[in-house]
């Protein structure tokens, strides 16, 4: 899953675009509040963490800017003033929850994880294709009910590859969507984490899934698709 953290905290910024990622989740960092804007109105994302004192503009302007942009968006907004009236406020224009700082990451991430699954994306939150099933909201993958152990990244690429059921996909949309690049400078690293992938979730299958599309990339499917090598 896809979260944006807006946080006007480089420290803190950094820590939880760490922590988010360490925990499976493909991370988006806003530092100000016109790149905040702006990257909710652009992109798609499953949820937001919203730094109430972001930047120099009030944060309730940037809550009200991405909720009138993005309605159906769980947001989840950090703030260091303990007046009532401030939950009152932010849950008034649009929040689904307020984490006073100082936090501790397991609840914040708690958090998140209740929003995504009670949000409006939760239809979306387990994947099946044919015998494997990934659960967003848990971080699991299981293969005809085999637990498979994935890294972080491998995590994210089978995501993206199950949302793109029966489509090919490039190596540069791979390294654009994937690794948040704008254009390809890791070399082979797609080729070589599509390796690790068929190495956990086909090799013990006699139907493969992940399937090379020569000259183009790759493509997940239930069925060998046509113009591919199978491989």
């Amino acid at each position: 899953m896809r979260i944006l953290v807006a946080e006007g905290d480089a420290a803190l910024g950094t820590f939880l675009e760490r922590e988010f990622t360490a925990a499976h989740y493909a991370v988006d960092l806003a530092a100000d509040a016109d790149r905040a804007k702006s990257m909710a109105q652009d992109r798609y994302y499953d949820a937001a963490i919203l730094d109430l004192n972001l930047s120099a503009q009030d944060g309730l302007d940037v809550l009200r800017c991405v909720r009138a942009k993005r309605p159906q968006l769980p947001l989840l907004i950090l703030a260091t003033r303990t007046r009532p009236m401030d939950r009152v406020q932010v849950l008034d224009l649009g929040a689904d929850d307020l984490v006073f700082k100082p936090f501790s990451f397991s609840e914040l991430s708690a958090r998140v994880r209740a929003l995504l699954r009670r949000g409006s994306h939760h239809a979306d939150a387990l994947l099946r294709i044919d015998d494997l099933e990934l659960s967003c909201v848990e971080h699991s993958v299981k293969r005809a009910g085999r637990k498979i152990e994935l890294t972080p990244k491998e995590f994210a690429l089978l995501e993206y590859l199950m949302r793109n059921n029966g489509q090919r996909v490039t190596r540069t949309q791979i390294i654009r969507d994937v690794w948040n690049l704008s254009f390809d400078t890791m070399t082979n690293v797609v080729d070589v984490y599509i390796n690790y992938l068929r190495k956990k979730v086909d090799a013990e299958s006699d139907r493969k899934l992940i399937h090379t599309i020569r000259g183009i990339g790759y493509q997940l499917q239930a069925r060998n698709p046509s113009g591919g090598n199978g491989a």
